[in-house]
């Protein structure tokens, strides 16, 4: 396959599944969404499935089990017939069927306290020890982001290989000689429910010069929407960013008087664990916030 070939079959990949992500709480219609990139529905599902390993329909049910477990969480002033609206049924007996294929217990069971084991079989798989860190002590500042524009590569699975993505971007860099930039990382999936090996990295190169010329257009583009976020800062070593995502959501959420909404967390890092031999880092972690 020519390089042009593939960059082109995994741009249509990418630009479906952040599609799926954006409209995850809305009827998806994929005879529209081949309309709009100009390429036939058999294509499209063959490409896709090349591409990730598994069908449109698939990933969207998928996607949105995740988001309605998250919400499910967090939202404890919407009812389970609100969140399944929320993350795009139209009926909540499909909706209590799937979730219950998907995690083994109800949602209200899930809504009640089951989310706690289950995610901490998740935290254990990747924390390197278990040292228990006080994040009480975090203060986050609710801001107020723009839209941001990002060049991006997607990686699949939460544990030690994203350095590699991280590589690969370094490169791109490289190659097009950028001084100014920042390094961020798109939680489309959130790791402390997704198992690991399944989650949705998404590694970006934010320009601080819009202008600059690039040599290598290689990489896609993508757009992180702009909202109201709760910041977190924290400096820490390679395990410890899933255990404050935890407490974010299990302790600081549920206490705050917020909820979150259906857009994607990211981080933003100033010293990247991925990209340095003692695995450490400073990053402010944003969670996407609505006033109840």
């Amino acid at each position: 396959m020519k390089k042009s070939t593939y960059e082109k079959r995994a741009k249509i990949a990418n630009d479906v599944m952040n599609y799926i992500y954006k409209y995850i709480d809305t009827n998806i219609n994929i005879d529209e969404l081949s309309l709009e990139l100009n390429i036939s529905k058999f294509h499209l599902h063959r490409i896709f499935k090349e591409e990730f390993g598994k069908n449109i329909y698939e990933s969207i049910k998928a996607i949105r089990l995740e988001k309605a477990a998250n919400l499910l969480i967090t939202n404890k002033y919407s009812t389970i017939t609100d969140i399944s609206k929320m993350t795009g049924y139209s009926s909540q007996t499909s909706f209590l069927r799937a979730f219950k294929e998907r995690f083994l217990m109800t949602p209200k069971d899930w809504k009640n306290g089951g989310y706690k084991e289950y995610s901490n079989k998740i935290v254990e798989k990747i924390s390197t020890n278990n040292e228990r860190i006080n994040f009480s002590k975090i203060e986050p500042s609710i801001v107020k982001m723009p839209e941001i524009k990002g060049y991006y590569i997607r990686h699949k699975g939460y544990d030690r290989t994203i350095k590699k993505t991280w590589q690969k971007l370094q490169t791109w860099i490289y190659t097009n000689d950028i001084k100014e930039y920042k390094q961020m990382a798109l939680h489309h999936d959130n790791p402390i429910i997704t198992p690991l090996e399944e989650c949705q990295y998404i590694a970006i190169v934010v320009l601080e010069n819009e202008e600059e010329q690039l040599k290598d257009l290689s990489l896609p583009t993508l757009i992180v929407p702009k909202g109201i976020y709760a910041k977190f800062s924290l400096s820490g070593k390679y395990g410890d960013v899933i255990k404050l995502i935890q407490w974010v959501y299990h302790t600081w959420l549920i206490e705050s008087g917020y909820e979150t909404t259906p857009s994607p967390s990211y981080t933003i890092y100033q010293k990247n664990h991925f990209l340095n031999s003692e695995e450490e880092f400073i990053l402010d972690y944003y969670l996407p916030i609505r006033y109840v």
